[in-house]
C-alpha cells in the first residue's frame, strides 16, 4: 500500500502592520511643495533656453533650410537645389578672397587686442590713483557706436588729406594708400576693431584679476618671485577661465566684422569691400549676395560655411589657450615640488 505525501500547507503572508512599512501619504500641498522644490532650477533656466530656441536655434535651422533652395529675396522660394548653393559658393573666387581677408584682419586685430587688454588690466589691477576714472576712460571707446568709429577712422585714414598720412609726412614718410593697398587696409580696419574692443576685454580681465587672492602674490614676493614671474605663474593660471572666454568671444567677433569694412570706403565700391574687394570680409560678401544679388540661397550657404569656420577656429583657440594656461600652471607646480625636494634634502 503506497502513500502519497500531502503538499505543505499554504502560509498566508502576514499583512503589514501599521508603522514604518508604508510611507505616510503626502497631502496635495506637500506634493506641490516637493514638485516646486525639484522643478524650480529648471524653471529658472527655462527662459534662456526658450529665448535661445526662438532667436538662435530656429534662425539657424531656417538658414539651413534656405541654403538648400534657389531662394530669391523678393520672389521667395523656388526649386530645391540641395548642395548646389554650397558648390556655387565654394567655386567662387570672391568667397575665398573674403575668407583670406577675414582671417588676415582677425589675426591683425585679435592678437594685439588681447595682448594690450592683458597689459591694461594688469596696470589697472596694480592700484592706480583714481581707478574709476581710468576704468571709465578705457570703456569709452566701446560705448561709441561702430558707425561713428568707422566714419572717424575712415576720415583719419583718408589717402588725400587724412590725419594719419599728415602725421607720417611730418617724419618724412610719403602718403600711404590705406584704402587701395590690401595689407594697409587690413591694418586700418584692425585698428578700428582694436580701438573699440580692447577696453571692454580689459575690464573683463580686470574683474578676474581682482578675484585672485592677494596672499598668493605676497607669498610669491617673499619667495623672491618678480612681477613677471608672478604674472605668468599666478595671474595667468588663476584667470584661465576668463581668459578662454575672452579669446572665444574675440574670435567670434573678429570673424564676424561687418560695420568697419562696410563703412571704411563707401565711395569707391558702394561699401562692398573696396574697388578690388581688397578688404571685403565674409560677412560683407554674404551681405552682397543676399541684398545686392538678391540670392538668399547662396547667402545662407555662406552663413553656414562661416558658422563652421567660426566653430573650428574657436575650438582651436580654446585648446591652445587652455594648453598655454595649463602649461604655466604645471611649470609652477614643478617649481614648487623642486623647492620642496631641495628643502627636504637640506634638512637631511
Amino acid at each position: 500500500m503506497t502513500t502519497t505525501a500531502s503538499p505543505p500547507p499554504r502560509v498566508r503572508p502576514e499583512a503589514p502592520t501599521d508603522g514604518a512599512a508604508r510611507p505616510p501619504r503626502l497631502s496635495a500641498r506637500q506634493r506641490l511643495s516637493r514638485f516646486a522644490y525639484r522643478g524650480s532650477p529648471y524653471a529658472y533656466i527655462a527662459p534662456f533656453f526658450l529665448l535661445f530656441a526662438l532667436v538662435g536655434l530656429f534662425p539657424l535651422l531656417y538658414t539651413v533650410n534656405v541654403s538648400l533652395f534657389d531662394w530669391d529675396l523678393l520672389s521667395g522660394q523656388d526649386e530645391f537645389v540641395g548642395a548646389g548653393n554650397f558648390v556655387s559658393v565654394l567655386q567662387d573666387d570672391s568667397f575665398w578672397k573674403s575668407i583670406g581677408n577675414t582671417l588676415s584682419i582677425f589675426l591683425l586685430s585679435a592678437i594685439p587686442q588681447l595682448s594690450v587688454a592683458l597689459l591694461v588690466a594688469y596696470l589697472l589691477d596694480r592700484g592706480l590713483r583714481a581707478p574709476t576714472f581710468w576704468r571709465m576712460s578705457v570703456l569709452i571707446p566701446f560705448v561709441v557706436t561702430p558707425v561713428a568709429t568707422a566714419l572717424i577712422f575712415s576720415s583719419a585714414f583718408n589717402e588725400a588729406d587724412g590725419l594719419v598720412n599728415n602725421v607720417l609726412n611730418l617724419v618724412g614718410i610719403p602718403d600711404q594708400e590705406w584704402k587701395h593697398d590690401t595689407f594697409l587696409s587690413h591694418i586700418a580696419i584692425a585698428t578700428m576693431v582694436n580701438f573699440r574692443w580692447t577696453g571692454y576685454n580689459a575690464l573683463i580681465l580686470l574683474a578676474a584679476m581682482q578675484a585672485v587672492p592677494r596672499d598668493l602674490y605676497e607669498s610669491a614676493a617673499i619667495d623672491g618671485a618678480g612681477p613677471a614671474r608672478r604674472f605668468f605663474s599666478i595671474t595667468i593660471p588663476s584667470i584661465r577661465p576668463t581668459l578662454i572666454f575672452v579669446i572665444i568671444t574675440a574670435t567670434i567677433g573678429g570673424l564676424q566684422i561687418f560695420a568697419e569694412p562696410r563703412l571704411f570706403d563707401v565711395s569707391t565700391a558702394g561699401g562692398t569691400g573696396g574697388s578690388d574687394r581688397q578688404f571685403q570680409t565674409t560677412v560683407l560678401y554674404l551681405w552682397e549676395l543676399a541684398f545686392f544679388r538678391r540670392d538668399l540661397g547662396e547667402g545662407s550657404a555662406v552663413a553656414i560655411l562661416l558658422f563652421v569656420l567660426i566653430v573650428g577656429i574657436g575650438l582651436i583657440n580654446f585648446l591652445v589657450s587652455r594648453g598655454i594656461a595649463g602649461g604655466a600652471e604645471r611649470a609652477d607646480r614643478k617649481a614648487r615640488r623642486a623647492r620642496r625636494s631641495d628643502s627636504t634634502k637640506g634638512t637631511r
